[in-house]
């Protein structure tokens, strides 16, 4: 998967950043930047707003690298979780004072699943994605998305079930653990 990283490289980092190395920093913002600012900036709908999460998880990070756990999932979904929280926090404490309760909550709620929904479809394997992408945005069926991809029409109806099945977790809050094997791996 091309935005993953291993999980040999996910422990080194974190030992680097624990060591205080600042090229370490340099190097994990220059792989998660887009990520973090993305998610933010589609919960927030804020330029600025985005700007200060992404300051703010890169700098929870380096104070704090001790706190991601490899054995709950990849450096990159700890943080996008990590980015979501902020973020929600954010909307949360600015949106508040002006709104009624319920109508802040509701747009938490829509903001977070769709965040989680670009997550999940950036991080999915580009055999899923390239399968919905064919499907619900070309508008091809699954005979034509299997022929157009070079794959038989059952794998075809395969891809497309399995991306639809990480894309309906954003609802349930959950950020999947995407780039494992079986998850659409490359054929």
């Amino acid at each position: 998967m091309a935005h993953d990283t291993p999980p040999r490289w996910d422990r080194k980092m974190q030992q680097r950043l624990s060591r205080g190395e600042a090229a370490a920093l340099g190097e994990l913002y220059d792989q998660f930047a887009v990520l973090v600012h993305g998610l933010a900036h589609r919960v927030l709908e804020d330029e600025d707003e985005a700007d200060a999460v992404t300051r703010e998880i890169f700098a929870r990070i380096w104070e704090h690298p001790e706190r991601f756990d490899p054995r709950k999932g990849s450096m990159r979904s700890w943080i996008a979780g990590l980015t979501q929280e902020l973020s929600v926090q954010r909307l949360r404490r600015h949106r508040s004072a002006d709104r009624p309760a319920e109508v802040v909550e509701q747009q938490v709620a829509a903001a977070s699943a769709a965040a989680r929904a670009d997550y999940i479809r950036n991080s999915m394997p580009a055999s899923l994605r390239a399968a919905l992408e064919l499907a619900y945005i070309h508008r091809r069926d699954y005979r034509q998305t299997a022929l157009q991809l070079g794959v038989t029409e059952d794998e075809a109806r395969r891809r497309l079930r399995l991306g639809l099945q990480l894309l309906s977790t954003a609802a349930s809050g959950a950020l999947p653990a995407l780039g494992r094997p079986g998850l659409g791996s490359e054929r």
